[in-house]
């Protein structure tokens, strides 16, 4: 029960961002979502289009991670979605106070996107595991899932 309990507590802490905060922003703050979803859109309906894939991609994923469904693809998605984010939407480069040293809105954006990177990064384990057979399996079969919440014994222990 205790594996079960941290499997999901993790999953939960993989995707918090997400589901409900990011998802909540959006429903809460529209206009200042597709406001800055404009600031790379050429048209207010592209705007609201990528912010509505945006937040669909958040909670419908969010939850295939949770319950285990296509988990795998679902964090494939949601590791691209974080890099394109990052791409998009957290230009550091593109500051032109972008130091290291002193007060820095280029440097905080350069942090942010590192956050992104390593989101990516963690929805990545996710989907390939932690050798180098893992992407090799996910090619072979994208929809499967990880059965994050089986429980095997091996015979291993008490």
């Amino acid at each position: 029960m205790l594996s079960i309990f941290t499997t999901f507590a993790v999953r939960c802490l993989l995707i918090l961002l997400f589901l409900p905060f990011s998802a909540l922003d959006k429903i809460l703050n529209w206009k200042q979502a597709v406001g800055q979803a404009a600031q790379v859109a050429p048209s207010h309906l592209l705007a609201t289009i990528l912010i509505c894939a945006g937040f669909g991609i958040e909670v419908v994923m969010s939850l295939a991670i949770l319950t285990g469904i296509a988990d795998r693809l679902a964090a494939f998605i949601l590791a691209s979605y974080c890099l394109v984010t990052a791409v998009l939407w957290k230009q550091f480069w593109k500051h032109p106070d972008f130091h290291l040293k002193g007060v820095s809105s280029g440097r905080e954006t350069f942090w942010d996107f590192l956050k992104n990177l390593g989101l990516a990064a963690g929805f990545l384990l996710l989907v390939f595991g932690t050798d180098a057979t893992g992407v090799r399996r996910f090619l072979n079969n994208p929809l499967a899932s990880t059965h994050p919440y089986a429980v095997i014994d091996k015979g291993g222990g008490p």
